[in-house]
């Protein structure tokens, strides 16, 4: 009897052993099918989400943010910076990013015409020297020039503005208006570059920023030496205690006085100018005019 139920204890123990083998065995078979199931699911959604993104996001972005690190880690890091600078000061027209890029094809491109022209004949002369160093000055130079003339061109816009901008801020404070109040007034009553910096430079001080810092942040993005002047008077008239309307006066009186000066200046400057296309273009065609019909007599009469 003792024999037989130790035969079933044993029984019992290896039938219990081998279902939970087996049954554990068959979970993990689940278990791993549902995880690759999931893991279908989540791959099937990762394509699903990027398909749905525009194909520059995927794309376009990705390759101009490869090509711009690439092109970064080779140029100087002064270089950069002034690209910045001079990025912040046109009014962000692109990002580095784009520029670095902009930049990085005109090289490629000039570089690819310049292997093209010496391909046309291996032999090298003088000339053809002289035509691949000119492409790739270009090529180097074309971007940064772009970037320079469109820093001009808005402190041109700044410097038309800032006259008639910097009267009526007077007249406002002058009235009884506060700074913050007289400068708001200018930037909705205008348009162009110096009010929308204006306007960027007022949101900053709502947000918390000294005045101080923000006004000086403001000289620097647009950097015309007639507004750095100007803000540097207002900084100081506030640290002295001096009134703001007698400061404000004063530097609009400059701020005319300057205007009529560069008029003066370019007014001066115009004749000289002029001399070029005259000479070039101007005096030919008249002397083709005068001279055509006496030499035309000349060679009828010969």
């Amino acid at each position: 009897m003792l024999i037989l139920l130790i035969v079933l204890a044993l029984f019992g123990s290896l039938a219990s052993v081998s279902v939970a083998v087996l049954s554990k065995q068959r979970a993990s078979v689940m278990e791993t099918r549902i995880q690759t199931f999931r893991n279908r699911n989540l791959l099937k959604d990762d394509l699903s989400v990027d398909l749905d993104i525009a194909f520059a996001d995927r794309i376009l972005k990705p390759s101009v943010e490869r090509i711009a690190n690439a092109f970064a880690r080779i140029l100087p890091q002064k270089s950069i910076a002034d690209v910045q600078q001079q990025l912040t000061m046109a009014g962000n027209p692109m990002r580095l990013n784009t520029f670095l890029t902009f930049w990085a094809v005109a090289m490629g491109t000039v570089v690819f015409i310049s292997v093209f022209v010496f391909t046309l004949d291996m032999a090298l002369f003088p000339g053809k020297i002289l035509i691949v160093a000119f492409l790739l000055a270009i090529g180097y130079v074309y971007p940064r020039t772009w970037l320079k003339s469109r820093v001009k061109a808005k402190q041109k816009l700044v410097l038309k503005a800032l006259p008639d901008a910097l009267d009526l801020i007077t007249t406002c404070v002058e009235a009884g208006l506060g700074l913050d109040a007289a400068l708001q007034r200018v930037a909705d009553n205008s348009e162009g570059p110096f009010a929308e910096e204006l306007t960027k430079m007022l949101r900053d001080v709502s947000m918390g920023k000294l005045r101080r810092e923000a006004m000086q942040e403001l000289g620097e993005r647009i950097g015309v030496e007639e507004l750095t002047n100007f803000i540097n008077a207002i900084i100081q008239a506030e640290q002295l205690g001096v009134g703001i309307a007698q400061v404000l006066r004063v530097q609009s009186d400059q701020m005319r006085t300057a205007r009529r000066q560069r008029a003066e200046k370019a007014a001066h400057e115009a004749p000289i100018k002029m001399l070029f296309p005259l000479v070039l273009f101007i005096f030919p065609a008249f002397l083709m005019v005068i001279l055509g019909p006496a030499a035309i007599r000349i060679t009828e009469a010969f």
